[in-house]
């Protein structure tokens, strides 16, 4: 599974850790991604999208009570 979003595409960033003395060692930033299942058109599809894309979603596409 790639570590990125199906909606916006948020994928992992790469950049350097800096201590105090300023040394630089690599390091990566990964996206919070949640597995959700989500009924499109009649038919459940698995998604992997990030929190601020679930929040969106949310909104326009709440769960049936």
């Amino acid at each position: 599974m790639a570590r990125r979003c199906d909606i916006c595409g948020k994928g992992t960033v790469t950049g350097n850790r800096v201590s105090h003395s300023h040394r630089k060692t690599k390091r990566v930033w990964k996206p919070n991604l949640h597995k959700i299942k989500r009924v499109v058109n009649g038919k459940i599809v698995h998604l992997n999208v990030c929190t601020k894309c679930l929040k969106k979603i949310d909104e326009l596409m709440p769960l049936p009570k």
